[in-house]
């Protein structure tokens, strides 16, 4: 494993690693760090891990004018400026318990990015353990960075899912929280901005809270048997097609990430268009 312990028994190990891993190769010219928030002056800029780079969620995970996720050439500029290379390992951490930096994950993935890693439990964990900051910014030497992909057998778009709906052999799974899923609310309190004219789920969805896959002590992820039971317990099985979504995408990707990594489902999709479309889309059904 890549500084993990053994006891978690994911079914991908490699594609996380520790605080301790993480401390051990800062130095390491082949490693590049990224913190992925939200609101980075609040985080990033009030202290970082020495050497990690910025990705800011809003302006280098996102396509400036379409709603969309960033394109191939705007990875390719921000992996450019920040130095990275096919031979450098990619670790993301964040705020929010790694929200952001599983969407930045996800992100990489869908252009074929190879060597990437979460840190497990993200800049809580590492402020948990008071680990060292720094408010300098490393920069790095210019690289040509070159994208593949994209994948999008990891993708769902909002035809798709209107097709999958109460399909036997697939199952959506809505990761916001319980008020969001009955559509008490639009959004969280601290979103209120962004939400759908209209309140509930997608049709014959279950609601498995992305928070529930994370330790509250520290951010980290439990166990491998704790989130199969976790899943199972509602009906979310490997043998079917899985579609996570949420309101925004970014805590899908979350939910994405544990289902196809730590619990090795081999059909795992993410809907990015999430709540947002569906919720504002004319015709298309909902529950509450």
């Amino acid at each position: 494993m890549s500084g993990t312990s053994g006891e978690l028994k994911y079914a991908h190990p490699e594609v996380l690693v520790d605080t301790e891993w993480v401390s051990n190769h800062l130095k390491d010219t082949s490693v590049r760090v990224a913190e992925v928030d939200y609101d980075p002056l609040a985080n990033y800029g009030a202290g970082h891990i020495p050497g990690a780079v910025l990705f800011d969620w809003k302006k280098d995970m996102n396509d400036p004018l379409n709603r969309d996720i960033l394109s191939k050439q705007q990875l390719e500029e921000l992996f450019g400026r920040n130095g990275i290379t096919k031979d450098t390992t990619v670790v993301l951490y964040g705020d929010f318990n790694n929200w952001f930096a599983a969407y930045a994950f996800w992100d990489l993935k869908y252009y074929g990015v190879n060597s990437v890693k979460l840190m497990n439990g993200g800049r809580k964990k590492w402020l948990l353990e008071d680990r060292p900051l720094t408010k300098d910014v490393t920069e790095y030497q210019r690289t040509r960075y070159v994208a593949s992909g994209p994948e999008e057998k990891i993708r769902a778009y909002k035809d798709y899912v209107s097709a999958s709906v109460r399909s036997s052999g697939k199952v959506l799974v809505d990761v916001r929280g319980p008020k969001e899923f009955t559509g008490e609310v639009l959004a969280p309190p601290e979103y209120p901005t962004e939400h759908a004219q209209r309140g509930g789920h997608i049709p014959g969805a279950q609601n498995i809270p992305w928070g529930q896959a994370v330790n509250d002590a520290d951010g980290t992820f439990k166990t491998r048997a704790q989130l199969d039971e976790l899943y199972r317990s509602k009906g979310v099985t490997p043998d079917k097609e899985v579609i996570t979504y949420c309101r925004i995408g970014e805590r899908s990707s979350f939910s994405w990430f544990v289902l196809k990594y730590l619990l090795g489902f081999p059909e795992v999709k993410n809907y990015d268009g999430s709540w947002t479309e569906w919720g504002n889309s004319v015709r298309y059904p909902i529950e509450r």
